[in-house]
């Protein structure tokens, strides 16, 4: 398995991938929900890969000097177990840091806080969560 940081188109389209089989099918999501405002050439995505096929995927985008959120993370239900979604919020956490950000936020989809709570963030009952395509709890990490 192969963690990389997304640098060409095509790695990107690996990601939407990932996004769209894992979470479009299971949950009806429109596609303009799932690919929104945040994504594009301003976002910066990671992507887990098999040989060449890709697996898992999150995104991550500043939101000020200081902090940057990182969400859609997914992992294709047949790649689930093996600790890929935890790989790539590390990865993502590890650039984040590299270019001086000090917090990393997330808005958890409700159910799944346990999972970034084992990754160290913590609730934050001041932050506001999205609520674009699931009900959302607001957590962060000082980085």
């Amino acid at each position: 398995m192969k963690i990389i940081r997304v640098t060409k188109e095509s790695e990107r389209a690996g990601a939407y991938y990932v996004r769209i089989q894992a979470m479009m099918h299971k949950y009806q999501i429109p596609l303009d929900a799932e690919v929104d405002s945040h994504d594009g050439a301003n976002c910066n995505y990671i992507l887990a890969l098999d040989d060449i096929y890709p697996v898992a995927t999150c995104r991550w985008f500043g939101l000020d000097s200081e902090s940057a959120e990182i969400g859609r993370v997914v992992v294709l239900p047949e790649y689930r177990g093996q600790h890929l979604g935890q790989a790539v919020v590390a990865e993502a956490e590890r650039w984040m840091r590299e270019e001086a950000f000090k917090k990393a936020v997330i808005s958890s989809r409700a159910g799944v806080e346990e999972f970034y709570k084992k990754l160290g963030y913590r609730f934050d009952k001041n932050g506001k969560p999205h609520h674009d395509t699931f009900q959302c709890v607001y957590m962060e990490k000082d980085l």
